[in-house]
């Protein structure tokens, strides 16, 4: 372990006032007032198993966007961006200055990074640097990993906002952007709000004549802003439908999540390790996890199973009672989304495992 934060410490020259940032591998220069984090580039740069089921495929897609876009521009600008806890060279006085880490959340990462951003430190992000990851391979383990990643940021929120809006080392528009921007839309607005407009409002309303959604609204501009967040990884647009229906279900866990994380409720601090099978890895093969007898209830989810079944209804009587708009082609595929997750048929392992 020592021997590979030395190696990274290479890459890393610091000066006494005004600290000079120099990758050997990036050829890349800056200067700024307090550097403490030296961020490597993350799944988006070599995930080694980033192919080997479609579950890993799109979760690569989203993975491009939030290292290329969301830090590394947050990097150019010495914006704050989100630590996530791999890949990274912290400066011990930067930690110590910021109060070390602490297990309040289940995001103690991003936790440590908002602390020390409040203190002034600042951010910056090698993305050419190849850093070998891996990805959840279940469906089970990814839900549980994007519960934990929502509850914990929603619990952030509400244990840091307060210090955010107070603090004095950072700018009015920093601030502005950590509050509503990073925690309040992306953390619960985004996951709520897409939640129950595809899976709710949108099945109901076939069944109200009298209520319209305009398609610009529900449709054009979503889909543009998911063309963007995609055009990242173009090799992989030929599963942008599939990556579509299956966010659409998540945002459901994410909802969820974000709900228990800002309330409080039971279970938003449980710690769940996200099983990956690590040394077991070989060719980039991710190979089944070993079968166990397990209950029903166990081998399938219960509320993407119900959800299907509420889109299949809500489908079926706008395919036959036409109104002023018609979604059943959606609905009918989102629903066999929420039904083949609801049995576990995706990633490297099957509903009886």
């Amino acid at each position: 372990m020592h021997g590979k934060a030395n190696t990274l410490l290479y890459l890393m020259l610091i000066s006494n006032l005004n600290q000079i940032f120099c990758s050997k591998l990036s050829h890349s220069f800056c200067t700024i007032q307090k550097l403490h984090l030296f961020k490597l580039g993350g799944p988006s740069n070599f995930a080694v198993n980033d192919t080997t089921s479609l579950l890993t495929r799109v979760q690569k897609m989203f993975y491009d966007y939030h290292f290329k876009v969301e830090q590394e521009a947050g990097s150019a600008t010495f914006a704050f961006f989100s630590f996530n806890g791999t890949a990274g060279v912290w400066r011990t006085g930067a930690i110590r200055d910021a109060g070390g880490w602490k297990d309040r959340t289940t995001v103690e990462d991003m936790d440590l990074a908002v602390r020390a951003t409040l203190k002034g430190w600042k951010f910056v992000y090698v993305g050419d640097v190849r850093v070998k990851s891996e990805l959840p391979s279940t469906y089970k383990a990814y839900c549980r990993q994007q519960f934990r990643w929502s509850s914990g940021g929603a619990n952030l929120f509400r244990k840091m906002a307060k210090d955010v809006l107070f603090a004095k080392d950072i700018s009015l528009v920093k601030k502005f952007y950590m509050l509503y921007s990073f925690f309040f839309v992306r953390r619960v607005v985004a996951p709520t709000a897409a939640c129950i407009l595809y899976n709710v409002i949108i099945p109901i309303s076939v069944t109200i004549p009298e209520l319209y959604l305009p398609v610009w609204g529900v449709a054009y501009i979503p889909m543009v802003l998911t063309v963007v967040t995609a055009i990242r990884h173009p090799k992989n647009l030929h599963i942008l439908p599939f990556w579509i229906l299956f966010e659409s279900v998540m945002t459901l866990h994410r909802m969820r999540a974000a709900m228990t994380g800002l309330l409080e409720l039971e279970g938003f601090n449980q710690w769940i390790v996200t099983k990956k099978v690590g040394n077991d890895l070989e060719d980039t093969e991710v190979p089944l996890l070993q079968k166990t007898r397990k209950r029903l209830r166990d081998r399938v989810n219960l509320p993407e199973i119900g959800f299907s079944v509420f889109l299949f209804l809500c489908a079926s009587y706008n395919l036959v009672f036409h109104g002023k708009t018609s979604y059943y082609l959606y609905m009918y595929l989102q629903g066999l989304a929420f039904l083949l997750l609801g049995f576990n048929f995706t990633g490297n392992c099957s509903c009886y495992q």
